[in-house]
């Protein structure tokens, strides 16, 4: 278990589960088909954005820490950004249907933790729920260029998009 930092390198062979957004898909009750997304690979030549939740549709998460994601979108590809993306130890459908509530088409890659394993490769879930912890984590080309985990319960002042933002 190695907490990640600037310089390090982003791990290999990571993989999330996730339903990639579709028009026919859009409506937040049709289903996808979950798939593997390989971070380590897709993201090796990117500059790339993730931030973690405890969960999709809870209050912090819904209210306070996606929406600035969302509304920084244009700032955060002014940056160079390549991909923004969310993870959460829910299932892929749930994480699916939380970015269509969002309206956030194919704009925010929603990718799913299952049993947070990516999340406690790097000692940043939750140890009492096991949940993904909130953190951010900046990408480039392979590279960490920032990493952040809240430490204060419902804060989003390290993870947040205007942190990120501000390291870029």
């Amino acid at each position: 278990m190695t907490t990640l930092k600037s310089g390090d390198a982003f791990p290999a062979d990571v993989t999330f589960k996730y339903i990639p957004w579709t028009e026919e898909n859009a409506e937040a009750s049709s289903c996808g088909i979950p798939i593997d997304y390989n971070a380590s690979e897709e993201w090796a030549n990117k500059k790339v954005v993730l931030f973690s939740v405890p969960g999709a549709f809870t209050p912090t998460c819904s209210v306070n820490h996606l929406p600035g994601y969302l509304q920084n979108l244009p700032e955060l590809k002014k940056k160079g950004v390549d991909i923004v993306a969310v993870l959460a130890f829910n299932d892929p459908f749930v994480m699916s249907a939380w970015g269509k509530v969002n309206g956030a088409r194919d704009n925010i890659l929603f990718l799913s933790d299952p049993d947070s394993k990516f999340s406690k490769s790097i000692g940043w879930a939750d140890a009492a729920s096991g949940r993904t912890g909130r953190y951010a984590i900046v990408i480039d080309h392979g590279k960490i260029s920032y990493a952040q985990i809240e430490t204060e319960r419902g804060a989003v002042k390290k993870s947040g998009a205007d942190a990120v933002l501000a390291s870029l």
